[in-house]
């Protein structure tokens, strides 16, 4: 067996009115002014950023706030709390938020231990060699950054949509209170529970390697999501399905449900970076609207996982055989996506692709050429355009 490394450091504080717990944190990881990050009103209207204020000052920790983070976080954003953080001396950050902010304050923190420009990092120029450390409190359960390794954001010069993965920024904790989600709209936890299940399905989908019990366990996981994602369409406020939700969010992409393989195959992500960078899509909705075309692609060159995945997380008999099965399973995905209305294709999406911007994506997500992506099949510049093209049909 190959040689595999599992890394999970992240303190995790989990349960009602957790929020209140943020000051202990950061004074327990050595913050003493803490530059709070986050994104539109909702975390102002709610009073949580008041509460998580409230908790900072009261264990003697100062801090400085920064707001305005939208979906697909922008460097422009990143590159203001750099400034400010370097201007108020901050040696903390705290993410109250999702995905964007946990992300957008992981390059901050970047920024803030490293000279030069933080993008450098995301366009694989140079490679960090420090973070400040950060903490999250969590509302919305979807990327799982909040105890990843990876960040994500967007270049609006050439709408570029870049990742960046070192464990330097591994959240020091992660505060979950999952009532904290019950007003998410159904479209939004949607999306999030279709980051989720990618998360762990683009870890499933493999090539070498493999272990029984860490297949078994992304199993349970993904039935766990798609049977509470139905729960929470019908019943937002539901505790334990919220619950589920939000620590499936985190074991997702922590490395747990990928130790033991070679690492996943993440075509669809880079699909979708892709679309995110240029339409700014919901990046759930973008994942659900490429995952059947990409499926469709790429399942013969190994039908027994497709059809493994099919009768073991969607429950198809599997008489006919791996073939039939495994584009029964696909059809089965396709057809969940849509009871919790995802997309399954770009124009339910929204979009209407040109074939010059099928050129464009495939350009940038084959980095001109320059790589090709995915491990069940490694797919060129003209198989990434194939695949959009696919997608581009209802």
């Amino acid at each position: 067996m190959s040689l595999y490394e599992y890394y999970a450091p992240t303190r995790v504080v989990f349960g009602r009115d957790s929020e209140r717990e943020t000051g202990r944190l950061v004074q327990t990881f050595g913050g003493s002014k803490a530059l709070v990050h986050y994104g539109g009103g909702s975390a102002v209207r709610s009073g949580l950023l008041d509460r998580v204020c409230a908790s900072l000052k009261e264990a003697g920790v100062a801090l400085v706030t920064l707001g305005g983070v939208v979906p697909n976080p922008r460097l422009s954003k990143i590159r203001e709390g750099i400034a400010l953080g370097r201007a108020e001396g901050v040696d903390f950050l705290v993410a109250v938020g999702g995905g964007s902010v946990i992300d957008s304050s992981k390059a901050i923190a970047y920024g803030l231990a490293n000279e030069g420009d933080v993008w450098d990092f995301y366009a694989k120029v140079r490679t960090p060699t420090a973070c400040l450390p950060v903490g999250a409190v969590l509302t919305i359960a979807a990327a799982g950054s909040e105890m990843s390794g990876s960040s994500v954001v967007t270049n609006e010069d050439g709408w570029l949509k870049r990742g960046c993965s070192s464990d330097l920024c591994r959240c020091k904790f992660a505060v979950m209170n999952p009532a904290l989600a019950a007003t998410l709209p159904p479209y939004q936890t949607a999306c999030g529970c279709v980051d989720i299940l990618m998360h762990t399905m683009e870890r499933y989908f493999y090539r070498e390697g493999g272990m029984e019990v860490t297949l078994s366990m992304a199993e349970a996981l993904m039935r766990t999501v798609m049977h509470s994602a139905a729960v929470l369409m019908t019943a937002p406020d539901n505790g334990r399905a919220l619950a589920e939700v939000m620590w499936a969010g985190s074991l997702s992409h922590n490395g747990l449900t990928g130790f033991g393989s070679d690492g996943g195959d993440w075509s669809c992500h880079q699909l979708e970076h892709e679309l995110g960078g240029m339409f700014d899509v919901a990046h759930g909705a973008g994942l659900a609207a490429v995952w059947g075309s990409w499926a469709r692609y790429v399942y013969r060159e190994n039908p027994a996982r497709f059809a493994r995945f099919a009768r073991n997380v969607l429950g198809v008999d599997g008489a006919g055989g791996e073939e039939e099965t495994a584009l029964a399973g696909i059809a089965a995905m396709e057809a969940f996506y849509r009871s919790i209305h995802m997309p399954v294709s770009l124009p339910e999406l929204g979009l209407s692709l040109t074939e010059a911007q099928i050129e464009t994506l495939s350009e940038k997500c084959s980095f001109g050429q320059t790589r090709t992506i995915g491990t069940v099949k490694k797919l060129d510049k003209a198989d990434i355009a194939a695949i959009y093209r696919a997608c581009s049909f209802s």
